[in-house]
């Protein structure tokens, strides 16, 4: 589990070092790696970590599901936008594991994103699969 604290209402997070010292800890060298957003106003994804990339993703997410949208949820939360950008993205991402190592191709970043913040302690579940298969 990796915790994260988020300082604007919508941003994208460069996870990738966090899961991998986690799954360090784990001493797993090939399998996979499920990695789970525990929050409904969250997402995961995994692409380029490239700043203007990141303000295109959030932009294209902006267009697509307005903040003020007159969604029927804001009659209680207010924070329905946040939901339906999460339905979006998703809310997990599996990544195969090497030799100890995600293996990402050279430009895939393990991405969180915040669709409702600032928020404190931001959770992230991480469980692997060891490989059954034996090396020869």
């Amino acid at each position: 589990m990796i915790e994260i604290d988020t300082n604007n209402p919508a941003e994208a997070i460069d996870i990738t070092s966090r899961v991998q010292a986690a799954l360090r800890e784990e001493g797993i060298e090939d399998g996979i790696a499920f990695i789970f957003t525990l929050h409904t106003t969250t997402g995961l994804a995994v692409n380029e970590a490239d700043p203007s990339l990141i303000s295109d993703i959030l932009n294209l997410l902006e267009r697509l599901v307005p903040k003020r949208g007159q969604y029927l949820h804001d009659r209680d939360e207010g924070n329905a936008h946040a939901h339906l950008r999460a339905m979006l993205t998703g809310n997990s991402v599996t990544v195969p594991l090497s030799e100890g190592r995600l293996k990402l191709g050279t430009w895939q970043r393990i991405l969180f994103f915040e669709f409702d913040g600032p928020r404190r302690g931001r959770r992230i579940y991480i469980k692997t699969i060891p490989s059954t298969v034996n090396k020869k």
